[in-house]
């Protein structure tokens, strides 16, 4: 993909020459004061008397240009949580009049100013009456990645006396007063987090990052894969220079940047250059770390197909229900590890099942849930490997599966190979397996109703068989995706938020390590004195906050044993790698929840069942 960088100014004499120097020094876009920095505007009514223009005529560019070429700088003066009275409301009438003008020249995106450290109240309520006029426009919230060691805030309070407070002089807002000097700032994070709540999340709400010299942990700066970062602002002040005179990176801004060009955002270049040809080799440096992210390391299998479903929400599969189509049985027959496993698996469970005499040495292998056969292959080459003779029973409820079963059965020649087309559940089966095999997992294990499944089916296996897998537990973890919370947010229901997504998560990041959730094993054994089986589960898991985040819901992941030390996981501590027939669940919340460092997050689960529906 092309990278896509802009050109930021303070200074604009012409927007016209501007604009063409920025395309002879191949920026995409340039991003410029919408008003004159030192045109200072007061809430005293003096400013209005002038009868000069605001700011330049929108008639200069047309409104393609003014949309596509444009990102408008709200005045950098402005501070709408400033201590001072005077400062703060002379700062929302600027606020306010070059919001204006921004929906008017109807551009893409507008860069607000940088918020005070720890502050926000008084600048979200301003953004907040602005919104709706908008429109299309995006509101980028310039956010650094670390605060400046020093900061100058000037007021006059109309006593002549101009005021300089010190560095980390940030206060809450709303003239509570100033923190002394020294003072710890709020984490950037922080500050935009509760910029984001109090704005109640707007959809035209984005942040822009900053790089500053000096970068956080490595902890701090993963908080921002859980955000929508729009783009990433470089200043020309922060590049190394190497042994050939050329623009470089440290080795922790060059992993930052490659990192967040995953998420295929925008680059704005700020500053003067240092380099005799301009601004182009800064242009080539960054394009040269996006392409060594793309050839270091090579795609594998699984990441190319995974790649068009990255952050797509989908509703899980339902095959006790619904009949699955063609195509996504094909899907699932070209992971490369699941069936493997099921392979040796199966090999395994062989050579440990004693020959049947009374059958003639054959032993009985039943695939419940056939599908179109990956399994039935799997068992074939398993017998072949283990030298042992097998006879199969495949059951397959789906209709237009068994087609291709019986099928198979003629082209493959499989002679030992029974088709039933019935459902699992009802079917009486005339004689018992040794060995049981079914890939019924879903997302989270149990979410496509395995264990209900495998409770009827259970009876088809004689006492001390095995079952392939024997056992299977769900996972979950508090995440944090703006991005994946704004898109079940947005279909306006409530239910939607009560729905569990099938999907690959890329824009999140987990806060803490996966714990075991819900745990079944097969053959389900009864409740005592009842004959019963009990598939509910309840659950309370406790997640140590490391590092203050926003969580927006859970991921949800599983593990599998098929056969003593032969497993399959999604887990991302135990992921069986190049394996992709299942994409994490994303469990999303109705609120997100702001969560402090030391803080003990406590989440309760149920399955609950009952004689319809699960």
């Amino acid at each position: 993909d092309k990278l896509t960088v802009g050109f930021e100014t303070n200074c604009v004499p012409d927007l016209a020459v501007l604009l063409e120097d920025a395309r002879q020094e191949h920026f995409d876009f340039v991003c410029v004061p919408l008003v004159h920095p030192r045109f200072s505007r007061d809430a005293r009514g003096v400013s209005e008397t002038r009868s000069t223009p605001l700011t330049r005529s929108d008639l200069l560019l047309d409104s393609k240009q003014w949309g596509s070429l444009v990102v408008g700088k709200i005045s950098e003066w402005i501070d709408l949580d400033s201590p001072c009275a005077d400062t703060r409301r002379s700062s929302e009438v600027a606020f306010k009049q070059e919001m204006a003008w921004v929906s008017h020249l109807a551009l893409a995106a507008v860069m607000l100013p940088t918020p005070r450290p720890g502050a926000g109240a008084n600048y979200s309520r301003c953004l907040n009456q602005v919104a709706q006029e908008l429109g299309y426009v995006q509101a980028w919230v310039r956010i650094p990645t670390v605060w400046p060691q020093s900061e100058q805030v000037s007021c006059d309070d109309g006593s002549g006396v101009l005021h300089v407070i010190n560095a980390g002089a940030g206060t809450a807002g709303g003239g509570e007063g100033i923190k002394p000097a020294g003072a710890v700032l709020e984490d950037p994070w922080e500050t935009w987090s509760r910029i984001r709540t109090l704005c109640e999340h707007l959809a035209c709400l984005n942040v822009v990052l900053e790089l500053t010299s000096d970068l956080p942990s490595e902890a701090a700066l993963a908080r921002w894969d859980g955000e929508q970062v729009r783009a990433v602002i470089v200043r020309t002040n922060i590049f190394l220079t190497n042994k050939k005179g050329y623009p470089t990176l440290s080795r922790r801004h060059q992993d930052l940047v490659m990192w967040l060009m995953r998420f295929k955002l925008q680059f704005v270049v700020k500053g003067r250059p240092r380099h005799p040809k301009g601004y182009l080799p800064y242009l080539q440096y960054l394009d040269h770390l996006r392409t060594r992210r793309q050839v270091t390391p090579p795609l594998h299998e699984r990441e190319t197909f995974e790649a068009p479903y990255l952050d797509f929400l989908q509703s899980p599969l339902q095959p006790l229900m619904d009949n699955l189509e063609s195509q996504t049985y094909e899907v699932f027959e070209k992971d490369p590890v699941k069936y493997s496993q099921y392979q040796l698996a199966i090999t395994a469970a062989l050579l440990d099942t004693p020959e049947d005499k009374a059958s003639g040495g054959v032993t009985l292998l039943m695939v419940v849930g056939a599908g179109r056969g990956p399994l039935v292959r799997a068992a074939l080459n398993a017998s072949r490997e283990a030298n042992r003779q097998l006879r199969i029973v495949a059951v397959e409820k789906n209709a237009n599966a068994v087609i291709t079963l019986r099928n198979l059965a003629i082209t493959e020649c499989w002679t030992n190979v029974t088709i039933v087309a019935s459902d699992m559940r009802c079917w009486d089966a005339p004689e018992k397996a040794n060995i049981l095999v079914s890939e019924l997992l879903g997302s989270w294990g149990d979410n496509e109703l395995s264990p209900e499944c495998l409770d009827g089916a259970q009876a088809y296996l004689k006492p001390g068989g095995i079952s392939i897998p024997y056992e299977y537990t769900s996972f979950v973890a508090p995440m944090s995706s703006h991005k994946l919370w704004r898109a079940v947010e947005s279909m306006g229901e409530v239910k939607r938020m009560e729905t569990t997504y099938v999907v690959k998560l890329h824009n999140f990041c987990q806060m803490a390590k996966e714990q075991p959730c819900f745990i079944f094993e097969h053959p389900n054994v009864p409740l005592p004195g009842t004959g019963g089986i009990d598939n509910r589960r309840y659950v309370t898991l406790s997640f140590d906050v490391q590092q203050s985040f926003t969580l927006h819901g859970f991921a949800g992941y599983f593990s599998a044993k098929l056969y003593k030390d032969i497993d399959i996981s999604i887990v991302p501590s135990t992921f069986s790698e190049g394996m992709f027939s299942w994409f994490p669940l994303y469990i999303p919340i109705r609120q997100p929840v702001q969560l402090r460092a030391g803080e003990t997050l406590e989440a309760h689960f149920w399955r609950c069942c009952s004689d319809k529906k699960v």
